[in-house]
């Protein structure tokens, strides 16, 4: 199997378990999935699927990001993570992880609670259009 290596920081290498695209793809091609969160391995070596979820409740999914948890140093804090959730909308007629999951229509950085709020996220993946 082929290794996927993001580049964080200058000098820290952090590589993908082929885990986070095989669930990437179980959730683009299969649609059992309505979303993923990804997160950094307890080493902080490689970025592990933390949870695949058929769960199309927004909130429980905005509570698991805004509740995750992380272990440094021997101390429990906020911890990052990577999500893809399978974000449905309708239209009027009609470089890392990104990379390696082929087929994300739209990405989210998201780095205070109000911008994972529905409304925000739904303006963002349908470029304004909603």
């Amino acid at each position: 199997m082929a290794s996927l290596v993001l580049n964080i920081g200058s000098s820290n290498r952090v590589s993908v378990n082929d885990e986070c695209i095989s669930k990437f793809n179980d959730l683009k091609l299969g649609k059992s999935l309505k979303y993923i969160i990804y997160k950094l391995s307890d080493d902080y070596k490689e970025v592990v699927v933390e949870e695949a979820s058929t769960d199309p409740d927004w909130e429980n999914f905005q509570n698991k990001l805004l509740n995750a948890k992380s272990a440094w140093k021997g101390k429990e804090g906020k911890g990052p993570r990577y999500a893809v959730y399978d974000f449905q909308y309708e239209l009027e007629g009609g470089e890392g992880l990104r990379k390696a999951l082929n087929g994300v229509g739209a990405d989210v950085q998201a780095n205070n609670e109000d911008e994972i709020e529905y409304s925000t996220i739904l303006k963002t993946v349908s470029r304004g259009k909603l």
